[in-house]
């Protein structure tokens, strides 16, 4: 009891101290960086938009810098005066992704990306870095920022309506998901409200967010469209949309995306969020998530609430895809001799740092695709696109199927441990 009791002190204590050092630096507001990202297979140039200042922080308070190492970009806030790293964050973005296409050799694109952070109190440095195909951080752009600048725009936010689906946390102690209306006309907002609800019901079923229900608090955000639907482009379908979504992302008919980041963001700023949904009103197959970038799927669908969970492990958790069967638009999007990031794959280069400890003695390594080892943790090849030389830890999981019962192990693992960096 003793033993238990200082435990609970230190944590509180640890708390507290944690609590003071966001007092020192930040102020409850958001800061938000936007840039473009430019560039080829090859080279990535950073060029900055401009800044604003959003209403409310709805991050955590005591987790500040990314104790994860995901994402293939990450940016980190300096404080400019002691140069101290007070805030970070890891990030993925379709710009990466259209890197590893075919077009990506051949002509030089550029794509608009958000940066937020809590608003300093004091005089900044900003620093994006890029993870290289060796696995490894290098710097693209820095920059400092005085918190005072009159250049940092203060226009209020979208003036949209705005529905609490669940939840009565602390924005600063929940995981708060911002669900944006795409593709939903004014009258069709009673339908958003209750897709979103069909949503966060499909995820509150799955472990291990069923664990934690409580701690989730679910924005419904009601951009109006002109328009139902989305574009379908190798359709000839063009709908007029708040989000500017559409099928064929990187020319493949089923990837669902927008790259319209700014208007993400601007209707993500009217409500607190750690995580962005973009759920857009169609019956077809299909949607994508990108790392703390957002997640989005059709909400119309008969598989749309399995597409949602596992796209939300993408861009919630940073999970990988385990499937390897399924075309894609990526070029070696992996390389083999560099252990990946994501947690729930691995090229067994540092297999240390995955789920090496999570699998039982008897378990052979690889592990045969047979029947007897179905729902056992082991390392089976096939996994990030690729047949050969990157493995996973089950047969199926939702991250490789629709037909699975809900995630492996390993990825419930990585999903509660990023519950409770948000929670704490």
């Amino acid at each position: 009891m003793k033993t238990i009791i200082l435990s609970v002190l230190l944590a509180l204590s640890l708390s507290g101290i944690a609590q003071e050092r966001f007092d020192k630096y930040f102020t409850n507001k958001v800061l938000r960086f936007d840039f473009m990202l430019a560039g080829n297979n090859q080279k990535t140039v950073v060029f900055p938009v401009g800044m604003k200042e959003e209403p409310v922080w709805g991050g955590s308070k005591i987790n500040l810098t990314g104790q994860f190492n995901f994402g293939n970009f990450k940016y980190e806030v300096f404080d400019e005066a002691d140069n101290t790293l007070i805030y970070s964050k890891g990030f993925c973005t379709l710009y990466q992704e259209w890197q590893t296409t075919d077009e990506a050799k051949k002509i030089e694109r550029s794509f608009y990306e958000v940066a937020t952070m809590p608003f300093p109190k004091n005089k900044i440095r900003f620093v994006l870095s890029i993870r290289e195909r060796n696995g490894i951080f290098s710097k693209l752009y820095e920059t400092n920022i005085d918190p005072s600048n009159y250049f940092i725009l203060k226009e209020p936010p979208l003036k949209v309506g705005i529905t609490k689906i669940y939840g009565n946390g602390d924005p600063s102690e929940s995981v708060d998901l911002a669900f944006i209306a795409e593709g939903y006309k004014g009258d069709e907002m009673a339908k958003f409200r209750k897709d979103v609800k069909m949503m966060a019901d499909a995820l509150f079923a799955e472990s291990p967010f069923s664990d934690y229900k409580d701690k989730f608090n679910i924005w419904a955000v009601e951009a109006v469209s002109q328009e139902s639907g989305t574009d379908v482009p190798g359709e000839n379908i063009y709908v007029n949309t708040a989000l500017n979504s559409g099928f064929y992302t990187f020319d493949l008919d089923r990837y669902l995306t927008t790259q319209d980041i700014k208007a993400v963001n601007d209707y993500a700023a009217t409500v607190p969020h750690d995580n962005i949904v973009v759920l857009i009103n169609s019956t077809r197959y299909g949607g994508g998530g990108v790392y703390n970038y957002y997640s989005g799927t059709t909400s119309g669908n008969t598989l749309a609430t399995k597409v949602f969970v596992h796209e939300f492990g993408h861009g919630f958790a940073g999970l990988a895809d385990e499937y390897y069967s399924s075309s894609v638009a990526y070029d070696e999007f992996y390389p083999l001799n560099v252990e990946p990031w994501e947690p729930n794959i691995t090229t067994m280069v540092n297999f240390e740092s995955k789920w090496k400890k999570m699998i039982a003695k008897d378990t052979p390594v690889p592990t045969s695709p047979e029947e007897k080892y179905k729902n056992v943790t082991g390392v089976f090849e096939g996994g990030g696109y690729s047949t050969k030389g990157i493995y996973r830890p089950e047969l199926d999981c939702r991250m490789k199927s629709n037909s699975s019962k809900g995630y492996c192990s390993v990825c419930r693992n990585a999903v509660k441990e990023m519950i409770e960096f948000y929670i704490k």
